[in-house]
């Protein structure tokens, strides 16, 4: 049985739903090829006139990818907006890992660097609500009491 420590203070799943309206305020755009070539053609003009660099051109196979990319984080961040919980905060700290790593492959390899923007925010949100999860496993481990979640061997999420 594995057994993870959960966060439970009230601030812990505001952090939860801040960053789920995050997502959904910056991905909404990409959910759709229509509000995505808007996006891109927007983005692409902020970087060039901040001197950042611009997206490449719209192609169908990248419009696909964001579109998956916006419908799944949308969704995602309607159900932590809808529904905050612990184990939501810990599972989208991981994405955010995630994330971030691609986001910084992409960087090192000549992205636009309007990915910066970006990545600060997945690593910061990240951190918030990975530490806490962290914390509480140190505290556990110390003390042997607290809330826990379980994994696929029956334990309660």
């Amino acid at each position: 049985m594995i057994r993870i420590p959960a966060p439970s203070r009230p601030v812990y799943l505001r952090v939860v739903r801040a960053s789920a309206w995050y997502d959904l305020v910056v991905t909404a755009g990409f959910a759709t090829p229509w509000t995505y070539a808007l996006v891109h053609d927007a983005l692409s003009s902020a970087g060039h006139a901040w001197g950042l660099g611009v997206l490449p051109e719209l192609d169908p196979v990248q419009t696909l990818y964001a579109n998956l990319m916006g419908s799944v984080v949308v969704v995602w961040a309607v159900l932590r907006i809808v529904r905050p919980l612990s184990v939501h905060g810990l599972l989208d700290g991981i994405a955010r890992t995630l994330f971030a790593a691609w986001q910084a492959y992409a960087l090192a390899h000549g992205a636009t660097q309007l990915l910066w923007l970006f990545l600060g925010v997945e690593v910061a949100f990240g951190i918030v609500q990975l530490v806490p999860w962290w914390r509480n496993r140190r505290t556990e481990a110390a003390d042997g009491h607290g809330e826990f979640i379980t994994g696929p061997a029956g334990v309660r999420l």
